[in-house]
């Protein structure tokens, strides 16, 4: 018997209800991983309001580290003791333990500990991806970053000072706007007072970006196609303040020929082996010290609620995470 947080129905932070689970042995190709942290992320709320649907009642949650504590038949590269994080994969993490697929794990190297692999792996993932995929960076650009001081935001500002590149990002608040500084962002916005793609244009001569990267969607939108330089490429990967409605692609040309991506860690982990290529280079700019993992806050898995009112209420900087 273990514990984990379920919703039996979609809504507000009151949906997420403590169940008593029963496990049954790994089967082919799973591990059953005994949980040290869980991760705190966006996309759970997406999942618990409904605006991802998921067949229910579900298990929730897609980051956490932990130990295999069993291994099912077929699984030959994870032992049992082994120290593992993941992210991705059908929502479930919020849980003592669970069952999940091997190929999905990915081994701990010493030098990241399992509090920081929770609150690692979906946004080190993510700021991969972003960075160093949907639009390569090579150094010398500036770019813009929406909510530069969340967990996404302050790997971000570290991973694009390590790179060269001059970061540009938009926070709600003076406090917010420093941390983000001090975590190696170049240029701050306080978009609750400022507007952002006037001082955009201010920061970069009028002549914009290349890359808006977005999170934040319905209140960023269309403001973030005005930020870029013509041919920019504008990468919406989360919807924090709500989707971005349907719009006529005639506005892409409108504003300069611009691009528009939508793209998601699931395709661009898809492959195992690109997964643990992913990965290690994560843990690589990780070990090396050019990105430290900010946890602003660690809540007892039964607090899960409070953390959601917290997440949704922009009452936290940085990761925040379950102790198990």
């Amino acid at each position: 018997m273990t514990h984990a947080i379920r919703i039996h129905a979609t809504g507000g932070p009151e949906m997420l209800q403590m169940d008593d689970v029963t496990l049954p042995p790994p089967g082919p190709g799973e591990a059953l991983v005994r949980h040290t942290a869980v991760g705190v992320n966006f996309i759970d709320t997406y999942h618990r309001s409904g605006l991802y649907p998921l067949p229910l009642p579900s298990g929730i949650g897609t980051e956490a580290a932990g130990v295999i504590e069993a291994v099912g038949p077929g699984v030959a590269d994870l032992a049992v003791g082994q120290r593992v994080g993941y992210c991705g994969g059908p929502p479930g993490s919020y849980a003592e333990a669970r069952l999940i697929a091997a190929d999905r794990l990915v081994p701990l190297p010493a030098g990241v500990s399992d509090r920081d692999a929770a609150a690692l792996m979906l946004k080190g993932l993510t700021v991969q991806y972003l960075f160093r995929q949907t639009f390569p960076l090579k150094g010398g650009e500036t770019i813009l970053f929406h909510a530069a001081a969340g967990g996404v935001g302050l790997i971000a500002c570290q991973w694009a000072k390590a790179l060269g590149v001059r970061m540009i990002g938009t926070v709600s608040s003076d406090e917010k706007a420093a941390l983000a500084r001090a975590h190696g962002c170049a240029e701050t916005i306080v978009y609750t007072r400022d507007d952002f793609v006037a001082r955009v244009k201010e920061l970069t001569g009028g002549a914009g970006v290349p890359v808006v990267y977005d999170s934040i969607g319905k209140d960023t939108f269309p403001g973030s196609l005005d930020c870029l330089k013509p041919k920019g490429l504008w990468a919406s990967f989360g919807n924090a303040s709500g989707p971005v409605a349907a719009f006529d692609m005639g506005i892409l040309a409108a504003k300069g020929s611009l691009y528009a991506s939508r793209p998601t860690l699931n395709t661009y982990t898809a492959r195992r082996e690109d997964l643990v290529a992913n990965a290690a280079e994560l843990f690589d700019v990780v070990k090396k010290g050019a990105v430290k993992i900010n946890i602003s806050k660690i809540y007892p898995l039964k607090e899960a609620a409070q953390a959601h009112n917290d997440l949704t209420g922009r009452k936290t900087t940085g990761s925040i995470i379950f102790s198990v």
